[in-house]
């Protein structure tokens, strides 16, 4: 049995995988005359987590509807394009990839606590 909460974390460090990859890809392919940059979907954990209901305190809330089943690939909206048909802005791509280490940063951290607070839970230091 593993908790709801580990598996969300390994689904988030997965897909943040995935994006980096796209993102390297977009940056490797920057000079390629007619290169369209991708990216994945937004992250939306599947599983349990989705399964609860979300309650609503108030008549003007909305019910989201945003589970992915998996990685998917997409294409990047571009917002400006090189003579050549290359549409990929490094200055977005070197962005993403410091929002992406910061992200994996801080899922890792919580997976290895949340380890930690497992091992005492059931005596183990």
């Amino acid at each position: 049995m593993t908790a709801p909460l580990l598996d969300t974390l390994k689904l988030r460090m997965a897909w943040l995988q995935a994006r980096q990859m796209a993102v390297s890809t977009n940056i490797a392919n920057a000079n390629s005359p007619g290169f369209r940059p991708s990216d994945v979907e937004p992250f939306s954990p599947s599983g349990s987590l989705n399964d609860l209901p979300l309650a609503i305190t108030d008549a003007n809330h909305t019910l989201g509807n945003a589970s992915v089943d998996s990685v998917r690939m997409g294409k990047a909206p571009a917002f400006e394009t090189q003579p050549s048909g290359n549409a990929v802005s490094l200055e977005d791509e070197m962005t993403k990839l410091a929002d992406i280490q910061l992200d994996y940063q801080i899922a890792s951290e919580l997976y290895t606590k949340s380890l930690g607070l497992i091992k005492i839970a059931i005596g183990k230091k």
